[in-house]
């Protein structure tokens, strides 16, 4: 991790999960990290999960020789561990987390924020905390990019935050039918139509936690997640003027219609051509 002044050329992305492994495609990129587990200073993940998705998002492939490369291999990465080594938090943790971040976007350039946790919610009153933290954070300009979660296939199953109507939510286009159709699927509360779009999330193979600097391979919507992540610094790398509302529109309009409902497939499936040409 960077101990000196912030020299980071790349679109900064904030990654909320259970840390980050300093594996060789990040190489000196960890630009920060802040743990609200356990307080140490250096990057660990003592999970594995936050690993994984930093990979997709913004590995190198270094150590596969470029075959497990991520979406965008030169951005910043700043990991903030909100998850303990069971995968488990709590809301004070993710808003102290969200509050470091306010504080912090600047010194970092954190353009991206990548959420691959979500919770299950009963009443509206246990979702609106994680909600306002997302929203507060969107609505200061930052593109933020949720999980739908893993409990579909039911109606209304989309995890908090990602049931935010501001943020982008992210299901996984190969987890929507049949037995493992466990993508997260609208409406939500408030009737609104999610997830945004869905994109793979099926046996996808990445970075792994732990000496040696392996790969593994994970499903879910936390795998999905990142790769529209990635995507966004990308086309914030290549103009940097672009909004979160613009990445938003530019991911509708590229998406590809499955055919399915609307609170299933959202737009459609992420088409990364498309979308980095508009």
């Amino acid at each position: 991790m960077k101990q000196s002044a912030y020299t980071g050329k790349g679109v900064g992305v904030a990654l909320f999960d259970t840390g980050i492994y300093p594996h060789m495609d990040f190489g000196d990129r960890i630009y920060a990290f802040a743990d609200f587990i356990s307080y140490r200073k250096l990057p660990y993940d003592d999970n594995g999960h936050g690993t994984c998705v930093a990979g997709i998002l913004g590995g190198s492939g270094a150590a596969s020789m470029g075959k497990y490369k991520g979406m965008a291999p030169g951005c910043s990465l700043i990991g903030l561990k909100v998850l303990d080594r069971f995968g488990n938090g709590n809301k004070e943790d993710i808003l102290a987390a969200f509050q470091w971040l306010m504080n912090h976007r600047e010194e970092y350039r954190i353009r991206v924020v990548n959420i691959s946790v979500g919770t299950t919610y009963r009443t509206r009153n246990d979702k609106d905390v994680l909600v306002r933290g997302v929203e507060q954070l969107w609505d200061q300009g930052l593109v933020v990019v949720a999980a739908a979660g893993n409990q579909g296939p039911e109606p209304g199953s989309i995890t908090a935050p990602g049931c935010s109507k501001k943020v982008i939510t992210v299901g996984s286009s190969d987890m929507l039918m049949g037995k493992e159709g466990i993508s997260g699927r609208g409406p939500t509360f408030e009737c609104v139509c999610k997830p945004d779009l869905v994109a793979p999330g099926r046996r996808i193979m990445s970075c792994a936690a732990g000496a040696g600097n392996t790969y593994g391979m994970k499903s879910g919507t936390s795998m999905s997640t990142p790769m529209i992540s990635g995507a966004a610094a990308l086309a914030l790398e290549k103009d940097p003027m672009l909004t979160n509302v613009d990445i938003k529109m530019m991911l509708r309009d590229s998406a590809d219609d499955l055919g399915l409902p609307k609170n299933q497939q959202g737009w459609g499936k992420f088409n990364c051509k498309k979308f980095l040409s508009l």
